[in-house]
């Protein structure tokens, strides 16, 4: 599962929970309802189907500006 990252925290509703893992030294940013959920890296892993991922945790959510 290379360049993979699971999610943690944020929203009930957020579908994926395993989703491609962002540069090193930068967030996650997912669109979820009409906004943004922002989340940070942390330095723990999860066990994933191909080996262990790294964790972001949820921060902050934006609403998206129109």
């Amino acid at each position: 599962m290379a360049n993979k990252a699971a999610l943690e925290g944020g929203p009930d509703d957020l579908r994926d929970r395993i989703v491609e893992a962002a540069p090193p030294g930068e967030d996650l940013k997912v669109a979820h309802r009409g906004g943004y959920e922002h989340f940070r890296s942390t330095s723990r892993t999860q066990d994933g189907p191909e080996g262990p991922l790294p964790v972001y945790e949820w921060w902050e959510r934006t609403e998206i500006a129109e």
